[in-house]
């Protein structure tokens, strides 16, 4: 049962406000984008593309920043994990409603909410699992960063979304200095096989955020025990 001491917060007063500061930050990037959404059409791009810069852009800034800082300041997985299942709930309104907010969102899928039930299970079962707050960012900073750069390069090649394996190359890149920062060489070994996975998905539910997030997961916390 020591598992569950690790949900208990040391501060919790003092945590709540951090995830409300950070919960600011998530919302100063949706401002942001939209912002940018505006500039990108006015000068012609088009808007699937638009679109996709901006997810990603959304994807480092809300989820990368959020999950670097949270060794730092929080002490219990708990706090970070309520608030992005509550984010990603709050993310379902526009698609049930029909009024997408249209700079980021798109009717063909819903894969920002999968991004933050992602980014919050990962982070909770690793540390839950491992004690370590640093190995259970490495999956949230994977399809925060590494997935972004992804996307980056294949908007920027390609001008649409699309699975090319140059973007996996990218993440590689990314990934495996990622990992090996927080998680050493185990850390490398989550980060090849998340670059891998990042070039599948089976639509509905198993996108490319659930597949990275899935499979470093069981590396991290497997690799941890063995």
């Amino acid at each position: 049962m020591d598992w569950l001491s690790t949900l208990v917060p040391q501060r919790p007063a003092e945590e709540v406000v951090y995830a409300f500061l950070l919960l600011g930050l998530v919302l100063a990037s949706l401002w942001l984008t939209k912002v940018l959404y505006r500039v990108l059409v006015l000068r012609g791009v088009k808007n699937n593309v638009a679109v996709y810069y901006n997810r990603k852009i959304i994807h480092m800034l809300a989820g990368g920043v959020t999950a670097a800082l949270t060794p730092y300041i929080f002490t219990s997985p708990l706090i970070p994990f309520l608030f992005a299942i509550a984010l990603a709930v709050l993310l379902t309104v526009p698609h049930r409603s029909g009024q997408l907010l249209n700079w980021f969102q798109t009717s063909e899928n819903w894969y920002e909410v999968n991004f933050c039930l992602a980014w919050g299970t990962s982070l909770f079962v690793v540390w839950v699992a491992t004690s370590n707050p640093f190995y259970a960012v490495v999956p949230p900073l994977f399809i925060s960063f590494g997935d972004a750069i992804t996307g980056v390069i294949r908007n920027l090649v390609y001008g649409r979304r699309t699975k090319s394996w140059l973007g996996n190359i990218g993440m590689l890149a990314v990934a495996t200095v990622i990992g090996y920062h927080y998680a050493g060489l185990l850390g490398v070994v989550a980060g090849v096989a998340a670059s891998l996975v990042e070039h599948f998905e089976f639509p509905p539910y198993l996108d490319d955020n659930v597949l990275i997030s899935l499979v470093s997961t069981l590396i991290l916390v497997s690799g941890r025990y063995l």
